[in-house]
């Protein structure tokens, strides 16, 4: 299988190459692909394919019959990507050069292609072969990096729970299928990427996908209504047959309300989206999710969930869980028969959370105000102070001294020395 060669052997001129107005040569219809039994291709039964005049001199010739090993296509196929409409060149010059970088001024692109993700069983098998190949093309001037890749990253293998590589033998394989349908694909596919770092080797852990789905209840929770989902419970365990219209029943929460955030809840928000940013530029999933979770954990003591908060959160969350996160946006940006959502949210309802702009954080809003000190008698932790971030040094002096647990520690003793240690530590001497 694979490309045919244009190469036919003429008994006069020997082995000869089809001119560029004879190509591309075309591979016929094979009815059989059986082996021939004498080691050639079955291209060599088809008789009307093989036999041909030989383009230098007119006289029969045999095309070759071999065809070009499967690697070969998929060597250079991310060059193809870049042109795939062109039917005079394997990619135009012009695209080759915006795509793969080098039309961009310095310092403003990568050369080659920016990411290629894959296991480590390509290096020695396609990257070895498409890095020739891009070579060799280079070499003769058909595209302008001399790498193909700028930045590669091989993924770790999934291991069994036992810790040993999955295999039928082992009786360890962990079937997708039998995930999907007892968690869902949201929870999957969040699980993988929380395991940990992508390129370490990791062991699956069936209480870890338990964990991230427990966890994507609690979004849902945080979205919804627990009276009217309670309903649908309770009326779907009656009528088990119930279409999936029943889900429309379950409203909003009321939390949900357009009211403005206040600094806690943006600063909440904007952390998340700073850590998520720069999490997914590194791809570092599992901390990015981590960092989802600890928005959800903040988020459920809110008394008012303001309506664009919850809206960016989801834009987050799309990555990682789509199928969740589509069905949120479809209800939070629903018409809503009480104008509780703002404008920006209510406009998106016909909209899908894949259109969504990616959310930007301010850096202003980052900012701490307000830092927990820890305040140490004799070097010992004795109490936590919360203080202004831009606090003094005499003030939290006399703040850690007058720390409410740390008096008992401090009564009937001489102060010898309070050390200060930046806005970390506060340690008091007593003798």
């Amino acid at each position: 299988w694979g490309e045919p060669i244009p190469i036919v052997h003429c008994q006069n001129c020997g082995i000869v190459p089809l001119p560029e107005d004879q190509l591309p040569l075309t591979l016929p219809e094979v009815q059989s692909y059986a082996p021939t039994g004498t080691g050639e291709s079955p291209l060599a039964a088809i008789t009307d394919w093989v036999n041909t005049t030989c383009p230098r001199c007119g006289g029969p010739a045999k095309r070759e019959t071999n065809t070009m090993p499967q690697w070969a296509g998929s060597c250079w196929y991310y060059l193809r990507f870049l042109d795939p409409a062109n039917r005079q060149a394997f990619c135009g010059v012009s695209a080759e050069k915006y795509w793969m970088g080098t039309a961009s001024a310095p310092g403003q692109a990568t050369p080659g292609v920016d990411l290629y993700v894959g296991g480590t069983e390509h290096a020695v098998l396609h990257l070895l072969y498409a890095r020739f190949w891009h070579k060799v093309l280079f070499d003769r001037g058909f595209v302008s990096t001399p790498e193909p890749f700028f930045k590669l990253v091989n993924q770790g293998l999934i291991l069994g729970e036992d810790g040993q590589k999955m295999s039928k033998s082992r009786g360890n394989v962990i079937n997708p299928d039998d995930i999907l349908v007892e968690y869902g694909a949201d929870a999957f596919r969040l699980y993988e990427m929380f395991m940990g770092p992508l390129e370490m080797t990791k062991p699956w852990s069936t209480k870890g996908v338990e964990g991230v789905y427990r966890f994507l209840g609690r979004v849902w929770r945080l979205f919804v209504d627990e009276r009217s989902e309670t309903e649908f419970e309770q009326t779907l365990t009656a009528h088990p047959g119930a279409g999936p219209d029943l889900l429309d029943r379950i409203q909003l929460s009321p939390r949900i309300q357009n009211v403005s955030a206040s600094p806690a809840q943006l600063k909440a928000l904007h952390t998340c989206i700073k850590k998520v940013t720069e999490d997914l530029d590194g791809m570092r999933f599992n901390t990015a999710i981590s960092a989802l979770m600890v928005f959800v954990n903040e988020a459920m003591a809110w008394e008012t969930l303001p309506a664009a908060v919850l809206s960016s959160f989801l834009v987050l969350l799309h990555p990682f869980a789509p199928h969740l996160a589509e069905e949120l946006w479809s209800r939070l940006h629903a018409p809503a028969p009480s104008a509780a959502l703002p404008p920006q949210v209510a406009a998106d309802a016909d909209s899908s959370i894949a259109y969504a702009p990616w959310p930007s954080f301010d850096p202003a809003l980052l900012v701490e105000h307000v830092i927990e000190i820890p305040v140490q008698v004799n070097g010992k932790l004795r109490d936590v102070v919360r203080v202004p971030a831009d606090i003094s040094q005499p003030d939290l002096e006399a703040i850690a001294l007058k720390a409410e647990k740390a008096q008992p520690f401090l009564a009937g003793k001489s102060v010898r020395k309070v050390i200060v240690v930046g806005r970390k530590l506060v340690n008091i001497v007593v003798g």
